[in-house]
């Protein structure tokens, strides 16, 4: 890359506002009506926790807290990827973009492989929704974000095919803002999620 590249691409990213979101304001929106509705789901778990302390503590001693570690292990990592993968997009390169979002895909599927893990474990148990209130709770929160770890892999998967194809640049890269937007927050409703129902008692 050339000196006049360089201070091309500075000044291009200087024209964004510091107080700016970064990616689309739409997923914005998206991101807070969903941290908000999660937002209700914990203090629920929490309320029903505290009135029932003894069946929540005796529940969620049947959790494997060893897949959970990993997975937060697993997501940590993967945003770290995306955090990457968004750096050098703003350097222009967008084949190493694509490589460290494809990184963060698989280890996507790590999250979603160990999950699938635990849920058949606790079915083939004879364990469903009904079974008390605080599996009720394990079984909707984890699969409610389970999904949402499948939405995020899909909508990395749209700005990978897109990154390799060079349609972002270093003064055009919102579609990877996005993406990465998105990730981070399945990422910390993850390490919210993983201390309230696997750890704390």
């Amino acid at each position: 890359m050339t000196k006049n590249s360089s201070m091309q691409i500075a000044i291009l990213q200087s024209d964004r506002k510091s107080g700016d979101l970064p990616g689309d304001l739409a997923i914005w929106i998206f991101i807070f009506a969903e941290m908000l509705v999660f937002g209700v789901l914990f203090v629920a778990y929490a309320f029903s926790r505290a009135n029932d302390v003894e069946l929540f503590n005796a529940s969620q001693q049947t959790l494997s807290q060893t897949a959970g570690a990993l997975n937060t292990l697993v997501l940590i990592s993967s945003s770290y990827l995306v955090v990457r993968a968004v750096s050098a997009i703003r350097k222009g390169c967008s084949t190493d973009c694509a490589r460290w979002l494809s990184g963060a895909f698989l280890l996507g599927g790590v999250f979603v492989a160990i999950k699938l893990v635990e849920f058949y474990a606790k079915f083939s148990a004879g364990i469903t929704l009904s079974t008390n209130t605080f599996y009720m709770f394990y079984l909707a929160l984890t699969f409610f974000h389970f999904m949402h770890v499948i939405m995020g892999m899909i909508i990395l998967a749209f700005v990978i095919a897109k990154a390799r194809r060079g349609g972002y640049s270093a003064h055009d890269y919102d579609g990877v803002e996005t993406g990465a937007s998105f990730w981070h927050m399945v990422d910390l409703l993850w390490i919210i999620l993983f201390p309230l129902v696997y750890v704390i008692r």
